[in-house]
């Protein structure tokens, strides 16, 4: 990727989308990119934050991981989302870690060229508060959901999410491709593998979606909301 197709991801992110074409190109040249096989773990939970990640292709999950090996998924990214930022301002430990789900590839910028940049540029400094602040929001209201909704509702409204990301339709249907297990998706809910496909085969049997192997087919929606509180 030239310096030019750089800038023009990086201005398309919340991160970076107001700085201007110069300061983006000169940021596209200081930028590393990076190719990663699917399961490859791109940083892991208590590694030092030395790098912040832009997605270019690919979908990545972020995840914490208990002392028994019990994983939590806190999100999923697509391009062209920012991740890694957290460690990277603090200079503290991972507080997760991120995994590609499928093949994908990352432009890599260092902490000492982010830093120099945000005292270069004020705005970005709002920039990254912003990001950080809507991070923050995601795991409100995932942490609100673990508390209030039970599984079926988690489970109902994470398909509407994950559905509204893709933005996939066949005619007037709503059409998710699963690019994760059924782990994965325990993982994001508070879940077991088990549970999950149990609410799943439920949901097909009260007409709510349809399954066909790695697709789910959100046939009603309006059931799907109302089931998660929406």
């Amino acid at each position: 990727m030239d310096p030019d197709q750089s800038a023009e991801l990086l201005s398309r992110t919340r991160l970076f989308g107001g700085l201007d074409h110069v300061v983006l190109r000169s940021l596209g040249e200081r930028t590393i990119e990076r190719s990663y096989r699917k399961g490859h773990l791109i940083f892991s939970q208590g590694d030092l934050g030395e790098s912040l990640y832009i997605l270019v292709d690919g979908m990545v999950k972020v995840f914490v991981t208990s002392e028994r090996g019990d994983e939590m998924v806190l999100t999923t990214l697509h391009p062209p989302e920012v991740f890694g930022e957290l460690a990277l301002i603090d200079g503290g430990p991972r507080s997760a870690s991120a995994e590609a789900l499928e093949p994908a590839a990352a432009l890599v910028l260092t902490r000492p060229t982010l830093l120099e940049l945000l005292a270069q540029h004020p705005p970005l400094t709002d920039s990254l508060l912003r990001s950080l602040g809507a991070v923050l929001r995601r795991l409100t209201e995932q942490t609100s959901d673990l508390v209030f909704l039970d599984l079926h509702g988690r489970v109902a409204k994470l398909l509407l999410n994950l559905a509204s990301e893709q933005e996939n339709e066949e005619g007037e249907i709503v059409v998710l491709d699963l690019h994760m297990t059924q782990s994965d998706l325990a993982g994001m809910v508070g879940g077991s593998r088990q549970s999950v496909n149990q609410i799943l085969q439920y949901f097909q049997g009260r007409g709510y979606i349809e399954l066909d192997g790695r697709r789910v087919k959100l046939l009603r929606p309006d059931l799907l909301r109302r089931r998660a509180g929406l």
